[in-house]
């Protein structure tokens, strides 16, 4: 049935108008009297009252030619929509920055925390803070291994839309922008700890003075009357490496001491990356007296290359550490070392995400917490 415009009695439709004609479809209707200009106002009122303005499900499958249960597997990682189809709904997810409404957390028990390497000490206090916060919560953890420079394998992504997390944890990497943006089209907020890049706005991380534990550890062995100072550090890829040479630098240079480019090297955060770069730099009678390590482990690496050359910790050579992990202590001699609150890292980056994950508005996302030189017994004076 129809209506149009009209001095005498008129027709109110209760379903819809069609915008662009000039009488409307109605498919129920009442009748009523109204004068002229109000009848003007009112289709006025239509013409330009509020539209919808959310994206929704049905809008996205008709611009992508699909049907909306494939829309759907997609949102829920499934694995069975064509490579072609699945990124062409994800590019129209991204260009809508369509948002599912509401949280993983309503409906899951699940934590989810990516990590690289597990097996050494580093990354088992990292477990045992994030475990802490979970059980507080009462929630298990799923563990996910990392790919290459500590992103996700390719597969993860579909498998973490099947599982639904209440949220995720990446350890020491740099989220890249995609999966940074497929995680939040599905409403699963996740953090950062210690990331190893720079990091979009937005993204929650908690991580450590790094510039400021690389500037104690090299002014501690300064103090101790040493000139001859060598920096080993983790890969020059992760943004923690590099801030702690920084502050070698900065102490060194604050010192007026030298800094020898053969005497700064990188590796591994392990013990074979110490152990090898030592290698080089202990060898020949022109060596230093002193190596400030990027981790723990490095620095043991550091203290068997130096007695597999006959030199002895710490009269020969004087070694500092970073992390300050439970081999620390077990260390022979114990190692010197820069604390860093690691348990505390994980806990609060796990608490700031499950409050992402309950909604709440959180206004301090990313956090660096203080890190300060612990002494033991690998360094000494020069002899």
């Amino acid at each position: 049935m129809r209506f149009c415009r009209s001095e005498g009695p008129l027709v109110s439709a209760h379903r819809r108008f069609d915008r662009d004609a000039t009488c409307a479809e109605v498919e129920t209707f009442e009748t009523l009297w109204a004068p002229p200009r109000t009848l003007e106002a009112a289709l006025t009122a239509l013409d330009t009252g509020p539209r919808p303005s959310r994206t929704t499900l049905a809008m996205l499958a008709g611009e992508a030619g699909v049907s909306l249960s494939t829309i759907s597997k997609v949102l829920n990682g499934h694995s069975d929509v064509a490579p072609a189809t699945r990124q062409r709904v994800e590019q129209l997810l991204d260009a809508h920055a369509y948002r599912r409404r509401g949280s993983a957390s309503r409906e899951s028990s699940l934590l989810e925390l990516v990590f690289s390497d597990l097996s050494n000490p580093w990354g088992s206090e990292i477990l045992t803070g994030v475990q802490r916060v979970a059980q507080e919560r009462g929630l298990s953890l799923v563990l996910s291994p990392s790919g290459t420079r500590g992103q996700p394998d390719a597969d993860w992504l579909s498998g973490v839309l099947r599982r639904k997390p209440v949220a995720v944890l990446l350890v020491s990497t740099e989220p890249a922008p995609r999966l940074a943006d497929q995680l939040t089209s599905r409403s699963i907020p996740f953090a950062v700890i210690d990331p190893a890049g720079e990091l979009p706005a937005g993204v929650a991380s908690v991580g450590s003075t790094n510039w400021a534990g690389g500037l104690a550890a090299t002014r501690h062995v300064i103090q101790l009357g040493h000139t001859r100072i060598a920096a080993i550090s983790g890969p020059d890829r992760m943004l923690c490496s590099l801030a702690r040479l920084d502050g070698f630098r900065s102490a060194m240079s604050s010192a007026r001491l030298p800094v020898r480019d053969d005497w700064v090297r990188t590796g591994e955060f392990q013990t074979e990356g110490g152990r090898v770069a030592a290698q080089r730099m202990l060898a020949g009678s022109d060596r230093p007296t002193a190596v400030v390590a990027g981790n723990d482990l490095q620095a043991i690496g550091v203290i068997g290359a130096a007695t597999e050359l006959g030199l002895r910790v710490p009269e020969d050579l004087s070694v500092v550490g970073y992390d300050d992990a439970t081999v620390a202590e077990w260390a022979r001699p114990a190692l010197t070392t820069v604390h860093q609150p690691i348990r505390r890292m994980a806990a609060e980056a796990t608490r700031i995400v499950l409050r992402l994950a309950d909604g709440e508005r959180v206004e301090q996302q990313r956090l660096e917490l203080a890190t300060h030189l612990v002494v033991r017994a690998s360094t000494a004076p020069p002899a």
